[in-house]
């Protein structure tokens, strides 16, 4: 009965002992993890190194952040869980200096770069602005001489027309003067021959239709005062009715008879007086 109530009793005891070694072997090889916080440390890091407008800009302050993270990251006892909690705040604070540096860095370049965009703008805007009034001024000076061209060509024509119409420029305008080979003897019909004269005047006052015209009659001292005016008028007035056919406004046109009034030569000789039978287109000069 000994021998059989000793064998359960040494049975216990192996089971305990065994149970206990056990249990040291598996606490002993349980690895300590690291401090809490660690691992968002690690992945605000991590993300800050992936970001491509800030990883460069900071290099310094990332290799600093990267080694207080590693620190932060070795596992620690239960008894050290406040020096753990300090190195995950300082990895942090690490992390979050080099953060606002490399942005700091970043808005630095992007004013940088914003100023030259502004400033080549600017240039660019006043380079347009120098090409336009340079083609402005180019334009202005060919319009210049386009029209100054064009003035010396009138003003050439201007000329050519006076010298067909043999006109005279005074201070009352251009001076036609018609002898009296426009009528016969004594009468006031215009010949055949006198339509020549007058229709080259008519092209001319259609050319400048703003001028006004005075057809003044003249005769010689042959006959009475009375009846040297009343010819001088029906003949200055048969030419301004001429004109008038040949379309000519007839609010452009007057007539005036003068008579012997105003001779332009002696009446003591033929020569003379057929000078002063004549007949005087004045055309007034523009207003």
């Amino acid at each position: 009965m000994k021998i059989l109530t000793t064998q359960p009793a040494k049975r216990r005891t192996l089971f305990m002992a065994l149970a206990f070694s056990s249990l040291m072997i598996t606490s002993c090889a349980v690895t300590p993890d690291s401090p809490q916080g660690a691992t968002q440390v690690r992945s605000k890091l991590t993300a800050l190194q992936s970001n491509p407008n800030l990883a460069d800009r900071a290099r310094v302050e990332l290799r600093e952040a990267e080694a207080a993270v590693r620190v932060a990251e070795q596992p620690l006892s239960g008894d050290d869980a406040a020096l753990g909690e300090h190195r995950v705040y300082m990895a942090d604070r690490k992390v979050a200096i080099a953060e606002a540096k490399a942005t700091a860095r970043y808005a630095e370049d992007q004013r940088a770069q914003l100023g030259e965009e502004r400033n080549e703008a600017r240039l660019e805007a006043r380079t347009r602005e120098v090409g336009r009034a340079r083609d402005e001024a180019d334009r202005a000076r060919l319009s210049e001489e386009q029209s100054a061209e064009a003035a010396s060509q009138q003003a050439a024509e201007y000329q050519r027309q006076i010298d067909a119409l043999q006109a005279e420029v005074t201070d009352r305008g251009l001076v036609l003067t018609l002898g009296d080979v426009l009528f016969a003897t004594g009468s006031a019909a215009l010949q055949g021959n006198a339509n020549r004269n007058l229709d080259e005047l008519v092209a001319f006052l259609n050319q400048y239709p703003e001028r006004r015209v005075q057809i003044e009659g003249h005769t010689d001292n042959v006959g009475s005062a009375e009846y040297n005016q009343a010819l001088s008028l029906r003949r200055a007035e048969a030419v301004s009715q001429y004109l008038a056919q040949q379309g000519i406004v007839s609010q452009r046109l007057s007539a005036a008879g003068i008579g012997m009034g105003q001779p332009i030569a002696n009446n003591d000789s033929e020569m003379g007086r057929q000078q002063n039978r004549r007949v005087e287109i004045i055309i007034e000069n523009p207003s």
